[in-house]
């Protein structure tokens, strides 16, 4: 099974963790796997990346870039 991460707002988390006996992972996971949702979303994605003129290399450049940025300015405010 593949494992993904997912950023959310500090003040939802604040609140996850109030509640530390649900299975926040399982629920992710029924949520995700609701077919049709899924499915909509996957379309919105395939639409934006048709249109898309970056290549699989720009897209890793810019990606990095960003990740260096985030980095820098979160280092910056303290926080890592």
């Amino acid at each position: 099974m593949a494992t993904i991460t997912l950023a959310i707002p500090d003040k939802i988390k604040e609140d996850m963790n109030k509640l530390s006996w649900v299975n926040w992972s399982e629920i992710a996971k029924q949520e995700l796997s609701k077919e049709e949702i899924l499915q909509e979303e996957l379309k919105k994605v395939r639409i934006i990346v048709s249109k898309s003129k970056l290549t699989e290399k720009d897209a890793e450049e810019l990606a990095n870039k960003i990740n260096k940025s985030m980095h820098e300015r979160l280092k910056k405010e303290g926080l890592i």
